[in-house]
């Protein structure tokens, strides 16, 4: 008899939870698919996304982590994870996190994004925004990802019109809402 926690989520159940994540569901629907599934890392990033949605940040990257964990080819997953290590302020951190990410293809979005914010860390902001750019024009199968990095290129574009000297810490604190530190 196979356990039944090795195996991961049905996809019917999981497109149902994703379907109530949308409509309002909360953290406690997955929790209770996780009980039932806790190997399953789409849950785990499922789970991650709405903590980081609720601004629950330190919760979103323990699940999204454990999703990295599970299933390190888990691409979005990955990026996500560095991206929550970035707007931490731990952008070498998210360095290591996205270094899988640079062996995809050199025009797949997830690697554009991830290079577009870490020439923010290099202080090339014009850079960055080439990259974000490009990798928003590769990217059509994740809209809501596209409008993080336009937000996230409203607060740069001043920057870099104006050629003002600023780090990449306090163009997220523009962006973020004035806090980088989860």
């Amino acid at each position: 008899m196979s356990d039944l926690r090795a195996d991961p989520c049905p996809d019917a159940r999981l497109d149902a939870l994703v379907a109530a994540v949308a409509a309002g569901a909360d953290v406690a629907e997955v929790d209770a698919l996780l009980a039932a599934y806790p190997g399953d890392a789409r849950l785990h990033f499922l789970r991650g996304s709405l903590l980081a949605g609720g601004r629950r940040y330190p919760e979103a990257r323990a699940a999204v982590s454990r999703a990295v964990a599970l299933a390190p080819g888990f691409d979005i997953a990955r990026f996500q994870l560095g991206f929550l290590e970035f707007t931490s302020g731990e952008p070498e951190l998210a360095r290591r996190t996205w270094r899988p990410l640079q062996d995809l293809e050199e025009a797949h979005p997830l690697s554009l994004f991830a290079r577009g914010l870490l020439r923010l860390v290099d202080e090339d902001v014009t850079g960055a925004i080439a990259l974000l750019r490009r990798g928003m024009a590769a990217n059509t199968v994740n809209p809501p990802l596209n409008q993080d990095m336009a937000t996230l290129l409203a607060g740069l574009e001043p920057a870099a019109a104006a050629a003002e000297p600023v780090s990449e810490t306090e163009l997220l604190l523009r962006q973020f809402g004035g806090t980088v530190r989860h």
